[in-house]
């Protein structure tokens, strides 16, 4: 049987497989959510929205989700993709944003990222397994999935047009960009650790931008730096 033919099968029986499959189905193992994903795709119908935290996305994942992207936009179906701000400094996040956009993906980036999720033709939703990073949840109660998509399409909007090239004064932007997401997390109180976790950045270059924050406000400390910023945030403009 060719690869066609197989694809064709999957896309065929892929709605009653939908609305046969359970309402949660947890998958533990990475080879099964990989599988999981390539029959998603192959039966999807319309649409596919993303959204990818976690800042630079490593090479072996982008290259093994090219193909189905590449599937999925042969077939006219649209994408939507949110990333992080600090993914636009990974080589081959970029890579990867310049050859999908031409196709049709739409790549969008913000600061603090929503939570990893991948939701087929509004019907279907696979999100992370808690407690494992290899294992993802595959979710087709239409009521979680309505929440997550509410939840994609309230942060589109704010999210700007993911960046395939650099001058200085874009580099210089982002970076503000950057800091004052990480201003109103240290407003919130989250420890360091947290935040670098919620930017998608490193502990390094966490720590790095809120001391230059702390030492562009004047901050004597981080109780004194939450106090400062919540008085600059909250300023009239």
């Amino acid at each position: 049987m060719t690869e066609l033919d197989t694809l064709t099968r999957i896309y065929e029986r892929s709605p009653a497989e939908r609305r046969s499959r359970p309402q949660i189905e947890v998958l533990p193992e990475l080879a099964d959510v990989r599988k999981a994903l390539t029959e998603l795709s192959a039966g999807a119908r319309q649409e596919i929205l993303t959204s990818q935290p976690g800042g630079a996305r490593p090479a072996d994942v982008l290259h093994e989700a090219l193909e189905r992207t590449e599937s999925v936009l042969r077939r006219g179906i649209s994408m939507r993709t949110i990333y992080q701000h600090t993914a636009q400094f990974s080589k081959a996040t970029v890579d990867y944003v310049k050859h999908v956009t031409p196709l049709g993906v739409d790549v969008r980036m913000l600061s603090d990222a929503l939570m990893r999720m991948i939701i087929f033709d509004r019907e279907i939703a696979v999100l992370p397994l808690h407690g494992n990073q290899d294992g993802a949840v595959v979710v087709g109660e239409l009521s979680i999935v309505g929440f997550v998509v509410h939840a994609f399409e309230r942060a589109w909007p704010a999210a700007r047009p993911f960046p395939v090239s650099y001058d200085r004064g874009q580099v210089k932007g982002t970076s503000v960009e950057i800091q004052l997401a990480i201003s109103r997390l240290l407003v919130e109180g989250l420890e360091d650790k947290v935040i670098a976790r919620r930017m998608g950045m490193s502990l390094r270059t966490c720590q790095r931008h809120i001391s230059e924050i702390m030492s562009r406000i004047g901050a004597r400390n981080r109780m004194h730096a939450g106090y400062l910023l919540a008085r600059i945030i909250d300023e009239p403009r």
